[in-house]
């Protein structure tokens, strides 16, 4: 199986289908489950006249490497990157949730970064091609498979992204020490990029200038800052709260 590798879970392969289901060679779908999402993406891989092979729970951990595939694992053509950011908006029947780095060059805190964003559904994370470290084999390692399950978009000019976010809708908010705007009072609602800067420097000059808002984080230690991951964590938890918290009465 040279040039190819393996993806897991709902909604990293319903992504790949809608974004780029040539670079999908086969789906492995747990033949006991009948639910109502399973039979979507079924109907999904066979529109897209990709192979759907119906295994069972051991396969499956085999080809994911772990009990978290949800019952559905995908071989993909490892050499095909993922589209921009446009098509992974199009796809989307939700508000976006998004994450941008501006200057993450340490592995260990976009692999951390990563699996924050799997866990709190971010469609994307997107980084500028300099002055950031890209999916090393250091990252792939720390981000225990998320890597693989969230689009990972280069871009050549973050401020000129940022710029397109919002002029699809997104609300671009950026985390900065000295905002007056705390977290906490914040009203989250639709389409959303969180955007994040390095722990020692934050966000470069342009980048800031282009976010829409600039948010804190409410502290009451000693401690200045915190790790990037964790400040994303904090952030994406508290949009996930918001939009998913069962409503009062």
């Amino acid at each position: 199986m040279s040039g190819s590798r393996f993806i897991f879970g709902f909604h990293a392969i319903t992504s790949r289908l809608r974004q780029n289901a040539a670079s999908v060679r086969e789906v492995f779908l747990d033949a006991e489950r009948r639910d109502q999402r399973a039979r979507d993406l079924a109907a999904l891989a066979e529109a897209q006249d990709i192979r759907l092979i119906a295994c069972d729970n051991a396969r499956l951990m085999a080809l994911a490497g772990n009990a978290r595939h949800q019952g559905v694992v995908a071989r993909i053509d490892s050499a095909r990157a993922y589209v921009d950011i446009d098509d992974v908006l199009d796809t989307l029947a939700e508000p976006a949730l998004l994450l941008v780095l501006d200057g993450i060059q340490d592995p260990h805190n976009l692999g951390a970064c990563l699996r924050v964003a799997d866990a709190f559904g971010v469609h994307a994370v997107i980084a500028p091609k300099d002055r950031a470290v890209g999916l090393t084999a250091a990252v792939h390692k720390v981000a225990s498979g998320a890597a693989d399950n969230v689009p990972y978009i280069s871009v050549t000019n973050l401020a000129r992204t940022l710029r397109g976010l919002k002029q699809r809708g997104v609300t671009v908010l950026g985390t900065a020490a000295d905002a007056d705007t705390q977290l906490g009072v914040l009203q989250l609602a639709g389409p959303i990029a969180w955007v994040l800067g390095s722990e020692e420097k934050g966000m470069r000059r342009l980048t800031r200038e282009n976010c829409d808002q600039l948010v804190s984080i409410p502290m009451l230690g000693s401690v200045e800052s915190l790790n990037v991951s964790v400040s994303a964590g904090i952030c994406l938890f508290e949009t996930h709260r918001q939009r998913y918290a069962p409503k009062a009465g």
